[in-house]
């Protein structure tokens, strides 16, 4: 659903990703996770097609964002951590620009249901302006989801939201999932990241660390220690602990801090 090849991207001198490889399938839900700079939103932004690669090759349901980028985006919602909405406009507003935008027929029952299970109901007619952090980030989420896209990505899900708020997110990624749709969460939450996802990618100064299903990052990264938590997981692999084997956790070898001669930033650059 989502097929990302040798996906490099360079800001002048300095590399944000480079030569990253990862495919999405339907149902998955991918946690992308790393420290700051490890290239997580720009990626995401560059499977959204809102930044173009330096190299490489990304997709989504089968169209090339390169030959194809209107056909990508009709499949794809982008849930950023701060969503830009326009203020003169009322939430409902916003759902039939985003119904008109992607063609989205008779959606105003589809509109007022995500209204209904995100509690905007009561805030319909209200300008985006007057609303709340967590009010304008369920504002973006049913933005998202109207045009009922077969991919997702989301990047900080979580900010702003109350716990309601959270309850009512996670149980319907879950369900988008279950329906078919390809998820990727970015989020230095790591319990939101072991409650959700079913597949791991750890970015590292833009390389992948590791990428596969959870249960074999647990296993990898077990050691000795038996099952290894999330937590645990993240840290030993940014910190230069290498993939188990046999049950042991290798040592780094040298070098391994630079990710195989990878120099760090050499400035400050949006890279997260």
């Amino acid at each position: 659903m989502i097929v990302v090849e040798n996906y490099h991207k360079t800001y002048r001198d300095t590399v944000a990703v480079a030569g990253l490889s990862v495919r999405v399938d339907a149902g998955q839900i991918v946690g992308l996770v790393g420290p700051n700079g490890a290239g997580k939103t720009t990626t995401l932004r560059a499977i959204a097609g809102i930044i173009p690669p330096t190299q490489g090759r990304l997709s989504v349901a089968g169209h090339d964002l390169a030959t194809d980028p209107v056909a990508a985006k009709q499949c794809l919602a982008y849930i950023p951590d701060d969503p830009k909405l326009f203020d003169a406009l009322t939430v409902w507003e916003h759902l039939e620009f985003i119904a008109s935008a992607y063609q989205v027929a008779a959606f105003e029952d589809r509109g007022k249901a995500l209204l209904d299970q995100f509690e905007l109901t009561e805030k319909k007619d209200s300008m985006t302006q007057e609303l709340s952090r967590g009010m304008r980030q369920k504002v973006a989420i049913c933005c998202g989801y109207l045009h009922e896209p077969a991919a997702i990505l989301f990047d900080e899900p979580l900010t702003g939201l109350d716990p309601r708020g959270i309850r009512t997110l996670k149980a319907s990624i879950i369900e988008k999932a279950r329906v078919g749709a390809a998820i990727v969460i970015s989020s230095h939450l790591l319990s939101l990241v072991e409650d959700l996802c079913t597949h791991l990618l750890i970015l590292h100064r833009g390389k992948a660390l590791f990428s596969g299903p959870v249960s074999e990052a647990r296993a990898a990264y077990a050691g000795l220690t038996g099952e290894a938590s999330l937590e645990e997981i993240f840290f030993r692999a940014t910190e230069g602990a290498m993939p188990a084997e046999n049950g042991k956790i290798a040592a780094a070898p040298s070098g391994v801090a630079a990710l195989d001669g990878l120099a760090a930033p050499q400035r400050e650059t949006p890279v997260e």
